[in-house]
């Protein structure tokens, strides 16, 4: 099985016009990532602001495969660490990456998890909702893994406050851009005309 993007690229055959449309794709997810970040709410109570970037993490992997999901994501992280005002809240620098940053866990995670959805992709789970839903909570649960031992790392405090300020404030939030992503998988497949068994191009 293939990817959506893989599905859609051009044939191997036609090698450069193949790889330009990797490029553009990687590229394109990357300032999509970036463009989500830019959605956020800051709470009181928290250093994590609630942003849409998750969305665009998870609809990356699974849209894009495993090669290109992670490069997409990798290319966002390092936009925003050499300079560019891509992270939440148009903030940037390597330090927001380090062990020192409340927020770095969650954008590490977001790598991995990228890297879990184009594998389920890979396998089919893009081409139903519910398989698709199964696919974006994991990776979900995946950039939690990362983000909230990080952040209660990075601000010396116990699980309960790492719960506190790291998970329960955006379970809602999160449960509502997984459903997003997941719906717009199996329709991306329907119009592309393309069906999971298919091999790609």
């Amino acid at each position: 099985m293939t990817s959506l993007a893989q599905a859609i690229a051009p044939p191997r055959e036609r090698a450069g016009a193949r790889l330009a449309y990797q490029a553009v794709v990687v590229v394109g997810a990357s300032l999509l990532i970036a463009g989500l970040a830019q959605v956020s709410i800051r709470l009181p109570f928290t250093p994590v602001p609630i942003t849409g970037q998750t969305l665009g993490v998870l609809r990356a992997g699974a849209g894009l495969g495993v090669g290109m999901g992670v490069g997409a994501v990798g290319l966002y992280l390092l936009e925003g660490a050499v300079g560019l005002p891509f992270f939440a809240e148009g903030r940037h620098g390597w330090e927001i990456l380090g062990l020192g940053s409340a927020t770095g866990g969650y954008l590490w995670g977001f790598l991995v998890a990228a890297a879990l959805t184009g594998w389920l992709s890979r396998r089919g789970w893009d081409r139903s909702v519910r398989s698709a839903i199964g696919a974006m909570f994991l990776g979900n649960v995946v950039i939690y893994a990362f983000g909230v031992p990080w952040l209660m790392a990075a601000l010396d405090v116990p699980l309960e406050t790492g719960l506190e300020y790291g998970l329960r404030p955006f379970v809602v939030g999160d449960a509502l851009k997984l459903l997003v992503a997941a719906g717009l998988l199996p329709a991306a497949w329907r119009v592309a005309g393309r069906r999971g068994g298919e091999p790609s191009s």
